[in-house]
């Protein structure tokens, strides 16, 4: 695929699984994501659990890989995967993911739930490498 369809499957996928791993420990969770249609995913981490685990992976890991894919009825299927450093947002850059994350996020409109806080639980990957692939387009 080349770099505009791994952009169309990023705007149109909205939910995937972002991986990291701490001292060789991998650990994969599903999430719905904003893309800026740019460099940048985000991801609002909501309901953390009590160990906090997403948060702890998210700090510590140093290159972070997001997967997303679709699976059309006829067989046909495309992914993509991108990895870099994984940040959590500052206020400053609430409205920037917050817009991402409203014009493609898997149920964005749990955003209006989210209230804004001086230190919102949203995390970016910055794109430092992507791929994707397509069997049967």
């Amino acid at each position: 695929m080349d770099e505009s369809d791994v952009d169309e499957v990023l705007v149109e996928s909205g939910v995937g699984v972002l991986s990291m791993a701490v001292d060789g420990v991998p650990y994969g969770v599903p999430l719905s994501f904003g893309y800026d249609g740019d460099d940048t995913l985000y991801f609002v981490f909501l309901g953390a659990s009590a160990e906090l685990r997403k948060e702890m992976y998210a700090e510590q890991t140093d290159v972070a890989s997001f997967t997303t894919f679709d699976v059309d009825p006829n067989g046909a299927w495309r992914s993509v995967i991108v990895a870099g450093p994984l940040n959590r947002i500052s206020i400053d850059d609430w409205d920037t993911a917050r817009e991402a994350l409203a014009d493609n996020a898997y149920q964005s409109n749990l955003l209006s739930e989210y209230e804004l806080q001086e230190n919102p639980n949203v995390w970016a990957l910055e794109i430092a490498e992507r791929s994707g692939r397509a069997v049967g387009q």
